[in-house]
């Protein structure tokens, strides 16, 4: 056998194992991380590091002051402790929280998906808000009711049960709402440059700006969950964690090679021209895409 048969005949060295990306979800107004429940464990088995936080004010941190900053510093620490680095997930107030800490942290972000959040908190949808909030605030049970009856029409049974497992922090919504008028999430998602997912239910009410969210980012792309409402974590609870799952995967494949200059999530040669929509749906800063999980998903 000649050298050159030995060569080919060698078995070839296997690829080198590319590192798992870390995932910090952060949960939505009044609730807690018990919301992440199914996206946790499907992570996990996946063999990622996966850690839900509770937002001062919620679950086991009730009874603290919200503010946007020590939000933000929340997931700072999180981030620390799975490795400095991670796909940032954030529902809702959790959206706005991650899109702050991406805009302030960059080194920590390897990802971010930014769900039910593409409303800017205009102060007199905020207004409304806090009127409301005062006036269910004054009720015997301090809406406690009410959020109930409005947990359990919205959500399937699963849903309801990992909703409120951690409690419902009625009592934070005046914080809340303080804090969002400082948010700046169009401001902020223009200075993100790792890759953004804004993640919306087709009947979700913070649906509004979505494409002007889009195009703020730098390397973003937006999917839209048919049948879903706000809440599109738990009401389409496997398909939002196919994404999450595809989001990693993706993350993976770059963070786990040395990627040439041109190439990776940022290389126009990647990005597919405006309006159009092909399995990746990755867009530039003015393409206008909408990758349907129908096609996205498989």
């Amino acid at each position: 056998m000649t050298e050159s048969d030995r060569e080919q005949s060698a078995p070839a060295a296997p690829e080198p194992q590319r590192p798992r990306v870390a995932v910090v979800l952060v949960h939505g107004l009044r609730t807690s991380r018990t919301m992440w429940r199914v996206q946790v464990e499907a992570l996990e088995r996946s063999g990622r590091t996966a850690v839900a936080v509770d937002l001062p004010g919620h679950g086991v941190r009730r009874g603290e002051r919200f503010s946007l900053e020590a939000a933000v510093e929340t997931l700072v620490r999180a981030v620390d402790d799975v490795g400095g680095r991670a796909l940032v997930v954030g529902l809702s107030l959790g959206g706005y929280v991650a899109i702050a800490h991406a805009a302030r942290h960059p080194e920590q972000v390897v990802g971010l998906v930014a769900a039910s959040c593409c409303t800017r908190p205009w102060p007199p949808l905020v207004d409304g808000w806090a009127v409301a909030a005062s006036v269910i605030a004054r009720l015997p049970d301090a809406g406690a009711r009410l959020n109930q009856v409005l947990v359990e029409r919205m959500l399937p049974p699963a849903g309801v049960a990992d909703s409120g497992a951690g409690g419902f922090a009625l009592e934070v919504m005046g914080d809340v709402l303080r804090a969002m008028r400082s948010a700046r999430p169009l401001e902020d998602l223009a200075r993100v440059d790792a890759p953004v997912w804004l993640v919306n239910g087709r009947f979700d009410h913070f649906r509004g700006e979505e494409r002007a969210f889009l195009r703020a980012c730098r390397h973003g792309r937006l999917v839209v969950v048919p049948g879903a409402t706000h809440l599109v974590s738990l009401v389409r609870p496997t398909r939002f964690t196919r994404v999450l799952l595809e989001a990693a995967a993706e993350l993976e494949g770059v963070v786990g090679r040395a990627a040439p200059p041109g190439t990776g999530p940022t290389s126009e040669a990647q990005r597919p021209g405006a309006d159009a929509a092909d399995d990746s749906g990755l867009v530039g800063h003015h393409d206008d895409v909408v990758a349907e999980p129908v096609q996205h998903l498989r």
